[in-house]
């Protein structure tokens, strides 16, 4: 399990990406740079990354449930994954 504070920081992030987002767009398309650079640095998308959603794990994550390799092995053996089922040839 991540920090809590890791995963508090990532959920700050987001929000700033969500509210400055449409502002960042119109600078963009206006080309004016230096409004651009006194915007915070934490409302660019691209310091985002992907966590887990139940724990918080960085590395692993796996897009199409939002969840970590570990996380989801765990809950398919489990079966709370639908659709999912172990592999054997």
């Amino acid at each position: 399990m991540a920090k809590k504070s890791i995963i508090a920081r990532e959920k700050k992030r987001e929000r700033m990406v969500a509210k400055y987002a449409e502002l960042r767009k119109k600078l963009k398309e206006e080309g004016d740079w230096d409004a651009l650079d006194k915007l915070p640095r934490n409302g660019s998308a691209v310091r985002l990354h992907n966590r887990c959603g139940l724990t918080g794990r960085p590395k692993g994550y796996m897009r199409d449930f939002g969840i970590s390799r570990v996380a989801f092995r765990k809950m398919a053996l489990a079966g709370k994954i639908p659709g999912v089922t172990k592999a054997s040839w």
